[in-house]
């Protein structure tokens, strides 16, 4: 079992991190929630979503696909999830899919008390949000 850690008021781009951890790398991980000023070299855990740390932005990416490079994970429905994840997190596409995303995500930041319900009600979206990727991915990339 490993702990990570990252940033407190987790939005989507840490929810769903920590969601693919839990389904696809270490379903025993634990999560762990720090201010954002905290320097990652100096937390009990793997850092994620933090600055400095080797799990986070880079390259253009948000941290779920850089997650999801590095560790292999080349499932097409995770990939297409990965777009959607990427435009909610930057806001650099506005589609209805992404702004419902994006929204969704806001009323779990905003309107839960503790990081740790944020990430129970963010783990059942994104397993709905993957098994409507995988859906559309098995119709043959149709939207």
């Amino acid at each position: 079992m490993s702990r990570y850690v990252t940033r407190e008021r987790v939005h989507v781009d840490r929810i769903t991190t920590a969601w693919a951890i839990r389904r696809f790398i270490d379903p025993a991980a634990t999560f762990a929630f720090v201010a954002r000023e905290r320097d990652p070299g100096r937390v009990d855990g793997t850092p994620f979503d933090m600055r400095g740390s080797a799990l986070s932005h880079r390259d253009g990416k948000v941290t779920f696909e850089v997650l999801l490079a590095t560790h292999g994970l080349t499932d097409p429905a995770l990939a297409r999830m990965a777009a959607i994840v990427h435009a909610a997190d930057t806001g650099e596409d506005d589609t209805p899919e992404t702004a419902g995303v994006r929204a969704v995500f806001d009323g779990i930041r905003d309107g839960l008390r503790s990081d740790d319900e944020r990430l129970a009600a963010g783990f059942g979206v994104c397993d709905a949000l993957y098994a409507y990727c995988r859906e559309r991915t098995n119709e043959g990339g149709a939207t």
